[in-house]
C-alpha cells in the first residue's frame, strides 16, 4: 500500500536488480541507493528527452545554421563587439 502524505509528491516503491558488488560497494560507501537511483533514472530522462528534442528540432535548426551561413547573422551591423 503507497502511502501519501499531502504536500508531498507521491513515491511508490520498486525492485531494481543490481549487480551484488556495484551493491555492496555503494552499501560501504554509505551512499543511499534510492537517491542514487532516482538521480540516475532522472539524468538518463534528461539525456533522452534532449536527443528527442534534437531529433525533432534538426530540420529547423539546419535551416537557421544555413540561412546564417548564407546571410550572415541577424542584427549582425548593430552589434558592439
Amino acid at each position: 500500500m503507497v502511502r501519501v502524505h499531502s504536500g508531498t509528491p507521491s513515491r511508490r516503491p520498486t525492485n531494481v536488480t543490481l549487480p551484488a558488488q556495484l551493491l555492496e560497494e555503494a552499501k560501504s560507501l554509505d551512499l543511499n541507493i534510492s537517491q542514487a537511483c532516482e538521480q540516475g533514472i532522472k539524468s538518463a530522462i534528461a539525456s533522452i528527452r534532449a536527443q528527442q528534442w534534437l531529433a525533432d528540432n534538426r530540420a529547423s535548426l539546419e535551416a537557421s545554421r544555413q540561412y546564417v551561413e548564407e546571410n550572415g547573422l541577424p542584427l549582425a551591423d548593430y552589434r558592439n563587439f
